[in-house]
């Protein structure tokens, strides 16, 4: 499988007129902290959904993602059931197509993927707004060794795998050094399409 994103391939006009707020960033960001703070800070709006990552690996306490075994990832990749996808630490990622229907439908949806389909996503749909969330590598690697999640490979490696590409540069950013809740609503106004100015 390539590691390229999936899209549809007849598609003639890019998805609108709903958001897609891609969350991207390294390893030990705090990416799903953050994310796990917006969805409950935005749990009664209708419009905004954080679809559940198909994933081939088990889910996990800081990662509530849908757990499926490579062969029915394939399965599911044939059938054209995703409406991203790519690889990283050995293991395989998507989304499902049903964030197509809740973009039509005018939704937010807010997702964490890899940097690598930004480009592709970019082009399928009408509003894309990429969100970096980062930190020093110091913090990085501190977060990783408290993780302690082997199967996603050494630390050293994870620290210097990057993404030198235009085309993936963020609308914003977030360096997640302070405090958790602070740059959580920080998060939560990005996808409400609302300025944050501290």
């Amino acid at each position: 499988m390539s590691p390229a994103p999936d899209i549809i391939a007849d598609q003639t006009a890019a998805i609108g007129p709903g958001r897609l707020v891609l969350v991207v960033g390294p390893s030990g960001a705090g990416k799903d902290t953050l994310l796990r703070f917006a969805k409950a800070a935005c749990v009664e709006n209708g419009n905004i959904v954080f679809p559940r990552r198909i994933i081939t690996r088990e889910a996990s306490a800081s990662e509530d993602n849908e757990e499926v075994s490579n062969g029915t990832f394939q399965e599911a990749l044939a059938r054209n059931e995703f409406a991203m996808h790519w690889q990283a630490h050995d293991h395989c990622y998507a989304l499902p197509r049903a964030i197509d229907d809740d973009i039509r439908a005018g939704r937010t949806v807010v997702a964490n993927v890899s940097r690598t389909v930004i480009p592709a996503m970019r082009r399928g749909y009408a509003e894309t707004v990429v969100v970096a969330v980062t930190a020093p590598p110091n913090v990085l690697a501190e977060r990783l060794a408290m993780r302690g999640r082997s199967s996603d490979g050494r630390i050293e490696q994870r620290l210097l795998r990057t993404v030198e590409d235009a085309a993936v540069a963020p609308d914003v950013t977030i360096v997640n050094t302070g405090n958790a809740e602070y740059h959580g609503r920080q998060l939560v106004r990005i996808i409400k399409g609302e300025k944050w100015d501290d």
